[in-house]
């Protein structure tokens, strides 16, 4: 490996290093309570060495948001195994909200938090968050020209739908489901998408 090489590979190191850290004092002591100061502790380097690779706490938690995002798209990659478009629209919700539940720290990254919308503010675009959205547009495209889902306007549809799953997973994550057994909450937000995207479904199909 030449030195090139070498420098790249220890700069994608520490930048990892970083995140993971960083991930980590947040999960323990809350996004509002971590500093640089702290996270440059936590890797035994002094601040100046973090600036040298995120400007800001927030470009760390965007980083981290982006992170997220990969690990979402990566899931949604399982449905591509399905060949029946209603499963494989009904597999796009349960793989947002296993993931939602089992990663609130990142899905607060993703979809609550304003600070990544900083980030996001500043470069006019949002490639990392279109692209999961757009992947499950194309599935409920491909779910009403199968003619099992309702033929309506395919912005809307999808909007819906990704909301329906977002509302689901927020609630829950927010402790706003008292009404709900606390015991089996991932099963009640999967039958509730379930329940609720038969609205959708044309019913002869």
């Amino acid at each position: 490996m030449g030195i090139i090489d070498r420098k790249v590979r220890e700069k994608q190191e520490m930048r990892k290093s970083i995140l993971d850290s960083a991930m980590k004092l947040f999960l323990e002591e809350g996004f509002a309570n971590v500093s640089i100061r702290k996270i440059a502790d936590k890797i035994e380097y002094s601040p100046a060495t973090i600036y040298l690779y995120f400007h800001d706490k927030d470009e760390i938690l965007y980083a981290l948001h982006v992170e997220g995002f990969e690990e979402l798209f990566r899931r949604q990659q399982a449905v591509l195994s399905i060949r029946d478009p209603r499963e494989r629209l009904r597999k796009h919700g349960e793989i947002y909200v296993r993931f939602g539940l089992e990663n609130p720290e990142y899905y607060n990254l993703m979809f609550i938090m304003r600070s990544p919308v900083k980030k996001v503010s500043e470069t006019g675009e949002w490639k990392i968050g279109v692209r999961s959205y757009e992947f499950f547009q194309t599935e409920v495209e491909a779910a009403m020209n199968a003619k099992v889902l309702k033929r309506m306007d395919l912005q809307f549809a999808t909007f819906g739908l990704w909301s329906l799953a977002h509302g689901i997973v927020a609630l829950i994550l927010r402790n706003r489901c008292p009404m709900l057994d606390h015991n089996n909450l991932t099963s009640a937000a999967l039958q509730a998408f379930s329940a609720m995207m038969e609205n959708f479904e044309l019913q002869n199909a």
